[in-house]
């Protein structure tokens, strides 16, 4: 059975807002232990597979075949605090990250064309995340059967996978300049929940609800491309830029409703399509000799995510992001300095956040709604800061990468808010009663994801 769009017409509805930006929006950037230990910056430098992440120009810098694979683990925890008190959760995923592998061709002939390289790169990434926030016994709801019940906790669950498959191409002309191109296609899948707990005041008994809409499954494949270039200045700085095409999403959905006029409890699905933003990357690097190199890179969203509109929801999230979101930025340094065949490297970067400062109706401690909206600078989501580490020892035709990522943000977390009237309802629901709300609980998370990678490499 497919139930329209329009059932979906809420743009505040936070999972969806949120998962737009950092899943469908930010591609996975998880290459190997040496990518990642110069958290991702590498624009300028390239040498192998993982340029296709930046540039896919750097395919051309190689001047020797390589293949690589990278385990992950991948830690997230959540500690999300609401009326003084605070819940921790911590998930730790353990995966093959990465998979890469560059061939170099030699162009034996006296033209400037040097070499033409083909690279393929292969990414993968956890997108589990949990929620977990303490409830506030002073905000009672009271049912219109006459009880009442005191919110226990909210939780948002997400648990699912992103990756990306890159092909690409990269040419080294005269040792001086470099071009390449790239086809990325993306594949994503998602389960997510929004779901709270109110206990009865007279009975002390937990009754469970979940929002309208959800639990929801997503399924999505993407595509997008790439163009680059990287130029020598001398033989110690280069600069270099790239464009990546929109990420073009189909999007298939299924999620459960509720107290329908005409099919009561059911699910539906629906097709969704999204187009991430247009990004542009620009970076310098400066090579001081062969055993220290230097790498920045910023990269720039041109646009902002827009869905195909097919009925109400569509516009809303659309006028949402047009009006609200920011253009995605995101600086990355990273430094390797080797010691015969020993590798130092360490980065740092900074994501800001993608949204302007947001005013909602908000839940004070003592339970009453606040008479004035509230304003947020870091609602929904907010920048994010990450420190980066790595070794390296290279056997000359075998070599083995260890890196560490420790990446933090803080943000407000905003629940409960769910309206119900004559053109839709958007309340949360237990098979026998509903929560209507015209306010935002709001609780404070930090959010601190530490990941680990090994990678095992071979040159020829």
């Amino acid at each position: 059975m497919s139930i329209s769009a329009a059932f979906f017409a809420q743009a505040q509805d936070v999972s969806v807002i949120r998962n737009t930006v950092d899943v469908y929006s930010a591609s996975p950037n998880i290459g190997s232990a040496k990518f990642n230990a110069m958290a991702g910056s590498n624009g300028a430098l390239g040498g192998d597979a993982n340029a296709l992440l930046t540039n896919p120009a750097g395919l051309g810098v190689a001047i020797s075949g390589e293949i690589s694979g990278t385990l992950s683990l991948m830690g997230n925890k959540n500690t999300s605090s609401y009326a003084g008190s605070s819940y921790s959760y911590n998930i730790n995923k353990g995966d093959i990250g990465n998979i890469g592998a560059v061939m170099t061709f030699q162009l034996m002939s006296e033209s400037a064309w040097k070499f033409i390289n083909v690279g393929v790169n292969y990414s993968n990434q956890s997108i589990e995340n949990y929620i977990e926030t303490p409830g506030n016994s002073n905000l009672v709801y009271d049912f219109a059967d006459g009880g009442s019940s005191s919110l226990g906790r909210h939780a948002y669950d997400r648990y699912g996978y992103l990756s990306k498959t890159s092909f690409g191409v990269g040419a080294n002309y005269n040792n001086n300049l470099y071009i390449g191109a790239g086809l990325n296609f993306l594949n994503s899948s998602m389960d997510q929940s929004d779901t709270t707990i109110f206990n009865d005041l007279s009975s002390g008994n937990s009754e469970y609800f979940s929002k309208q809409n959800t639990p929801f499954y997503e399924k999505g494949n993407g595509f997008s491309a790439s163009l680059g270039v990287i130029g020598k200045l001398n033989p110690n700085f280069r600069i270099g830029a790239a464009l990546e095409t929109p990420t073009f999403w189909t999007i298939d959905r299924s999620y459960n409703f509720y107290n329908d006029a005409i099919y009561g409890d059911d699910y539906g699905i629906e097709n969704r399509k999204l187009t991430s933003p247009l990004k542009a990357t620009v970076s310098a690097a400066f090579i001081a000799n062969k055993s220290f190199s230097l790498n920045v890179d910023y990269t720039l969203g041109l646009t902002k995510p827009k869905y195909k509109v097919y009925g109400a929801a569509e516009t809303d999230l659309n006028d949402f992001f047009r009006e609200d979101a920011k253009n995605l930025s995101e600086l990355k340094l990273g430094a390797e300095y080797r010691i015969k065949q020993f590798r130092l490297r360490g980065g740092y970067s900074y994501a800001s956040s993608p949204f302007d400062a947001l005013s909602v109706n908000s839940f004070n401690n003592d339970g009453s709604l606040s008479d004035n909206p509230s304003s947020y600078s870091n609602l929904i989501l907010n920048d994010r800061n990450m420190l980066s580490f790595g070794i390296g020892y290279d056997f000359r035709s075998f070599y083995i990468d260890a890196a560490y990522q420790n990446m933090t943000s803080k943000y407000s977390n905003p629940f409960l808010r769910g309206l119900v009237n004559s053109d839709f309802e958007d309340g949360y629901y237990s098979p026998n009663r509903l929560i209507a709300s015209e306010g935002y609980a709001v609780s404070d998370v930090k959010n601190i994801r530490n990941n680990f990678f090994l990678t095992f490499g071979w040159k020829f």
